[in-house]
């Protein structure tokens, strides 16, 4: 196959594969599309199958630690994490909605940091809005809170977003190495998400709500807790051995599934339906028309707006660029296409395009898998998400947050060092 012609069959699988994850016609999963996509590629002679193999090997051990970060998070679920956290919020919160969205903030960033921008979007938002109809506040500051946290403080580990784990081989970081660069840039981000969503929805938050019932708080579950703390911990000392982070995680899920098993709590069945296979194949399709394109042409066309050096501008510029790819063509698809471009830049140059695409994608619908979720979810609760309001926080919430978040990592580079 000419290359012109491999070069439009792949953007061509790629806008439809991206379309199908957006629209989900008939409830169609996302790899409904991208598997056929994929393979016709691959037949059609628009990749060669060693170059489909090595995306497949170079993906094979991130989706192995997603499907067990979704397994944890789904168990720590079952086990009332979330509904536990949600009683918190209630009673400490009062009825005082600005408390709540405090709350809110915190709880969320941690989710999101800790069990992946998944388990914000999939378990803490309907937590969310049973906490606010409890108070009797309105959910749309808290709700939104829960959107942009999942995409905005998922920069702090490799474990809290997927463009994450992908971008820490080509970094050539350690898990820890990683954090440190990636703490300030953190804490800037969701004060910026912060400042903005409270003004933004003063009207929402100045409403009267209502003291939560005063029946008795839902246990914290001690267990679930101490496994994920010493799952955090695992993914330190592998990281500190060369080890690869997935044991870890797949370690932390097999002690919350082997405990809930034992207890006839779940089943074999849902603790493998909750691994998304699925959505896993999603991803390594995309990634093998993602890598078709690119080495049909996408690349080079891009090379020539990625800035060399590590300064501030091109820091910049890297965040930007990669912040306007996510919007364009979402933001899983912009990570595999950037880092190898931005790669040989150094560990800077890779950090800064995770910026632009993890904070980025808030822009729009499309820019993120994790708001498309979070929309199909919100309207499940009978609610609905006004495509103005969103592009109008996401226009007031994301520039500043994207620019003081490389001017933080910029500084954090410059202190610790590449």
């Amino acid at each position: 196959m000419s290359g012109g012609l491999a070069e439009a069959l792949s953007a061509v699988m790629l806008l439809a594969v991206l379309g199908c994850a957006v629209v989900r016609p008939w409830g169609l999963p996302e790899a409904a599309v991208a598997v056929p996509a994929a393979a016709l590629l691959i037949a059609t002679g628009a990749i060669p199958l060693d170059h489909a193999r090595e995306e497949a090997q170079r993906l094979g051990p991130v989706i192995g630690f997603l499907a067990a970060v979704l397994v944890m998070a789904q168990l720590c679920a079952d086990d009332g994490l979330f509904t536990a956290c949600g009683g918190w919020m209630a009673r400490t919160a009062g009825a005082r909605p600005r408390r709540l969205l405090v709350q809110v903030f915190a709880l969320a960033s941690a989710t999101t940091a800790v069990l992946s921008l998944d388990a914000t979007v999939v378990l803490l938002t309907p937590v969310v809005f049973a906490t606010a109809a409890r108070l009797g506040t309105r959910p749309k500051p808290h709700v939104y809170a829960c959107t942009h946290l999942s995409n905005t403080a998922s920069v702090l580990l490799p474990v809290s977003n997927l463009t994450n784990l992908l971008a820490l081989a080509a970094g050539g970081l350690s898990f820890t190495r990683f954090a440190a660069l990636m703490a300030l840039p953190w804490v800037v981000a969701i004060g910026v998400e912060y400042a903005v969503l409270r003004r933004f929805f003063a009207a929402d938050l100045a409403a009267a709500a209502q003291p939560p019932p005063a029946d008795r708080p839902p246990p914290m579950p001690l267990f679930a807790l101490a496994t994920v703390a010493g799952t955090l911990g695992g993914f330190v000392l592998t990281s500190v051995f060369g080890v690869n982070a997935a044991w870890a995680a797949f370690a932390g899920a097999a002690v919350l599934a082997v405990r809930a098993l034992a207890r006839r709590r779940t089943t074999a069945r849902a603790v493998a339906r909750s691994a998304a296979v699925p959505f896993l194949a999603f991803v390594l399709c995309l990634g093998i028309v993602v890598r078709s394109l690119v080495d049909n042409g996408l690349a080079s066309a891009l090379g020539h707006l990625v800035p060399s050096g590590t300064g501030l501008p091109a820091l910049l510029a890297l965040a930007g660029l990669a912040a306007a790819l996510a919007n364009l063509i979402n933001n899983l698809p912009a990570v595999l296409v950037l880092l190898p471009l931005a790669a040989p830049g150094g560990p800077g140059a890779v950090l800064a395009v995770l910026l632009g695409v993890n904070i980025g994608p808030n822009l729009t619908y499309a820019g993120s898998l994790a708001t498309l979720l979070w929309r199909r979810i919100v309207r499940e609760h009978q609610a609905e998400v006004d495509l103005g309001e969103f592009t109008r926080l996401g226009l007031l919430a994301v520039p500043p947050a994207l620019l003081l978040a490389v001017v933080a990592l910029w500084g954090s580079l410059k202190v610790i060092g590449a």
